[in-house]
């Protein structure tokens, strides 16, 4: 089983959209996926058609649920752990909790779970949560927006994952960056794809992901892009991406 935190410190880097979409392309191939939803946004959770639940990541967090109690199967092969807005809450709970940096991986040790791939979903910021998730974590996967300040973004993020793996969690890698939303048309994108490319050649995975309708319009329905336009511009760069993902496992 492998845990992949899904982090950038910056919104509107298509990050949920690709914990979504990614996770279910490969749950799709046979693969058993979990995807953590640890964003108060709750994104992932609304994105897939979850809605009104008492029990979320939170209540797990706080004593108050077990993982068990709070699992949603979507499809097959593909579950959630669904966030809610009180998970806003925990950036301030666990502030004078004793190793509040620990919380989210020691409820995964005592809860083995069985699946091949684990998502989590992290808020765009480096708070508690982001580093609880990193902590839990195996690997880092980071989404990329092709725009100006992508370079100046990533390599705040491998500073602080460079902090992570020397003090707290010394099995945490970086699997890669993800360019998302991507222009062909603008020279800025082609420029930044060829700046990210060069600085970091062998941490971006070679798959692009455009900027596409479908995948903006398939969270208002509740769905991933592979059930609402399973034959789109959208739904096929994410099919690169997850069958190049596998090629790295």
């Amino acid at each position: 089983m492998k845990t992949i935190s899904v982090v950038n410190q910056k919104g509107g880097t298509a990050k949920t959209t690709t914990v979504v979409n990614l996770s279910s392309c490969l749950a799709d191939f046979g693969k058993k996926v979990l995807i953590i939803d640890f964003d108060p946004q709750a994104n992932a959770t609304s994105g897939l058609g979850v809605n009104n639940l008492e029990k979320t990541i939170y209540e797990v967090l706080s004593g108050r649920a077990s993982i068990l109690e709070t699992l949603v199967k979507i499809k097959e092969n593909l579950y959630l752990i669904p966030a809610s807005e009180n998970l806003a809450g925990a950036n301030i709970e666990l502030v004078s909790e004793k190793d509040r940096e620990l919380k989210l991986a020691k409820i995964l040790e005592h809860n083995p779970l069985d699946y091949d791939f684990i998502f989590i979903d992290t808020p765009p910021s480096l708070g508690l949560l982001t580093i609880n998730s990193l902590v839990a974590s195996n690997f880092v996967l980071i989404p990329v927006q092709a725009e100006y300040y992508a370079l100046e973004g990533l390599s705040q993020l491998l500073n602080t994952i460079n902090l992570i793996k020397e003090n707290l969690n010394p099995n945490l890698e970086i699997l890669g960056g993800v360019i998302t939303m991507y222009d062909e048309r603008a020279r800025l994108s082609r420029d930044v794809l060829e700046e990210l490319y060069k600085n970091f050649p062998a941490k971006i995975f070679r798959t692009v992901i455009s900027r596409s309708v479908k995948l903006a319009e398939a969270p208002s329905f509740g769905k991933s892009v592979f059930e609402y336009a399973p034959k789109s511009r959208g739904a096929n760069a994410y099919r690169r991406l997850a069958i190049e993902f596998l090629h790295y496992q």
